[in-house]
């Protein structure tokens, strides 16, 4: 999306940009391009600062209310104090016009690919509360410090974790874990429950993690 009140400017950005191969919605103010994220899912946003009405600095704000998606401020402004501001309110780039259409192309394509870097890496970690399990690499963090979790460990929390609030008897999670091991029994389920607890738990008593269900079993809390 390009929200920008001169229309020369956003003409000229919005053909270039298809040439390029994007997809461009087009706003001529700030209250335009509100109604339009009605509708509209983009993937970045070229916002002009200085608009009749709203200006950029209130429209990103709104903006922020809503998507997450990289916006990148078009403006003559080129004051310090300017800039700090545009990154204080959410921006994430800072291009300053007259611009280079190759320069913001490169930014466009910069900052959309840094944002779906980072959702991708945000899907591969389990965040509860201060509670991180990150699935890529099969380690877990409680309030910043890595714990040290052996591979069962791991493996259990992993499948009740990915399944919250749903309960599971012991002879489910072992048929899930150890049932092709030749050795072990149903019983080695509430060892490591025990040791998890131990390890992720500030309390045993009142678990905030995993709770047992009498005559059930044990489950996840989301």
């Amino acid at each position: 999306m390009i929200v920008e009140d001169e229309d020369g400017i956003r003409e000229f950005t919005l053909k270039f940009l298809v040439k390029q191969g994007f997809n461009v919605v087009p706003a001529k103010n700030g209250e335009e391009a509100l109604e339009l994220l009605t509708k509209f899912k983009p993937d970045l946003i070229l916002l002009d600062i200085e608009m009749p009405g709203m200006d950029g600095f209130k429209v990103c704000q709104e903006i922020r209310k809503k998507l997450t998606v990289p916006i990148i401020f078009l403006t003559v402004r080129r004051d310090t104090m300017d800039k700090i501001k545009c990154f204080e309110l959410g921006g994430d780039d800072y291009v300053t016009k007259p611009f280079d259409f190759q320069e913001l192309l490169a930014r466009i394509r910069a900052n959309i690919r840094r944002y779906y870097a980072s959702s991708d890496e945000n899907k591969n970690i389990l965040t509860f509360g201060d509670l991180e399990i990150h699935l890529n690499n099969y380690t877990c963090f409680l309030n910043g410090e890595e714990v040290e979790l052996s591979t069962k460990e791991m493996e259990l929390l992993l499948l009740l974790a990915k399944n919250p609030n749903q309960v599971w008897s012991q002879e489910q999670i072992y048929d899930h874990i150890w049932s092709l091991e030749a050795t072990g029994n149903v019983d080695t389920v509430k060892v490591h429950i025990s040791h998890l607890r131990r390890k992720l738990e500030t309390n045993n008593r009142s678990p905030q993690y995993i709770k047992t269900v009498r005559g059930f079993g044990y489950m996840f809390v989301k």
